[in-house]
C-alpha cells in the first residue's frame, strides 16, 4: 500500500530568485582578524611602556596611576572586541539575507473556500 506523498525536503529554494552580489560585508569580514590583532597590539604595547614607567618611577603615585592606566586599557581592548564581533556578526547575518530565497510549504486553509463564514 503505497501512498502518493509529495516529497519534502527541508529547504524549498525559489524558484526564478536572483541572489544579491557580495558586498561591503566580505571585505569587512575578511579583515576582522587584522582589525582584532591590531586593536589588542597597541593597548598592549601602551600597557608594556607604563608598566615600564611605573617600574622606573618606583613610588606609590605611578603605581596607582599605572594600576589605572591599566584597568582603562583593559576595558578599552573589551569594547574594541565588542565592537569587532558586533561588526563581524552583522556581516554574517547581511550574508544570511543575501542568500537565496525560501518558501514554506503549501498549508491548506480549511475555510479557503468561504472565509470568516
Amino acid at each position: 500500500m503505497a501512498q502518493n506523498v509529495p516529497e519534502m525536503n527541508l529547504f524549498n529554494k525559489l524558484p526564478g530568485f536572483e541572489r544579491a552580489p557580495a558586498g561591503l560585508e566580505w571585505a569587512l569580514l575578511r579583515r576582522v582578524p587584522l582589525f582584532s590583532v591590531a586593536g589588542t597590539v597597541v593597548p598592549l604595547l601602551c600597557l608594556w611602556m607604563v608598566r615600564l614607567a611605573a617600574v622606573r618611577a618606583s613610588d606609590i603615585v605611578s603605581a596607582k596611576l599605572a594600576m589605572s592606566i591599566e584597568i582603562a586599557l583593559a576595558s578599552l581592548v573589551t569594547l574594541y572586541w565588542t565592537i569587532v564581533f558586533t561588526v563581524a556578526l552583522g556581516c554574517v547575518i547581511v550574508m544570511i539575507a543575501k542568500g537565496p530565497a525560501y518558501v514554506a510549504d503549501a498549508y491548506p486553509l480549511p475555510d479557503a473556500d468561504a472565509p470568516g463564514a
